[in-house]
């Protein structure tokens, strides 16, 4: 499988009951003994948060009928965005893609998938830049963004039992000459 081959599909707020349970299953497929983390327990808190977001935007990727991978977000809130208690003064143009999650099974990682779900996700918003946070313990997948057009511009803790997350932001749209390649 490549991931030209795989179907994207766009969901949106109402499709959330439809998707919920399939979103969940990859993640934990995707976090592996990880998710036994009291934190990453926490996650269909997470998918209900942000599925609660009447501009909610997931994509899934399948082979087939199998789910191997999403991503999603929602627009940020103004002045509630991630990257605002990192940056002295705000960019230019500061409308906000907040994304959230991205999860892709490990069967089907190193083959393009994350490349293929981020590109969907992000190739048609109408906000000026995409954030993303990510763990600061996981320095290849803070690459990996990197290598998209994404650049850390600090570090937060949004909960008390959370990791430390680098805060990466990116203009959108992500172009071909920034854009993602995934190793």
């Amino acid at each position: 499988m490549s991931a030209a081959e795989l179907e994207i599909r766009r969901f949106g707020h109402e499709h959330l009951s439809q998707i919920r349970q399939t979103i969940i299953d990859l993640h934990a497929a995707a976090a592996g003994p990880d998710r036994d983390d009291d934190f990453k327990k926490k996650f269909p808190w997470f998918v209900d948060h942000w599925g609660g977001n009447a501009d909610f935007a997931c994509v899934i990727a399948y082979d087939g009928d199998e789910a191997v991978g999403f991503a999603y977000g929602a627009p940020a809130v103004e002045g509630r965005e991630w990257w605002r208690e990192s940056l002295e003064s705000p960019p230019e143009k500061s409308r906000t893609f907040s994304y959230s999650e991205l999860a892709v099974h490990p069967e089907k990682r190193k083959q393009g998938v994350a490349d293929a779900l981020s590109r969907a996700l992000l190739a048609e918003r109408p906000e000026d830049l995409a954030v993303l946070l990510v763990d600061v313990k996981h320095p290849r997948v803070q690459a990996l963004y990197e290598s998209w057009g994404f650049r850390k511009v600090g570090e937060r803790q949004p909960f008390p039992d959370s990791p430390v997350y680098a805060v990466m932001l990116a203009e959108l749209p992500l172009n071909e000459s920034r854009g993602i390649v995934e190793s």
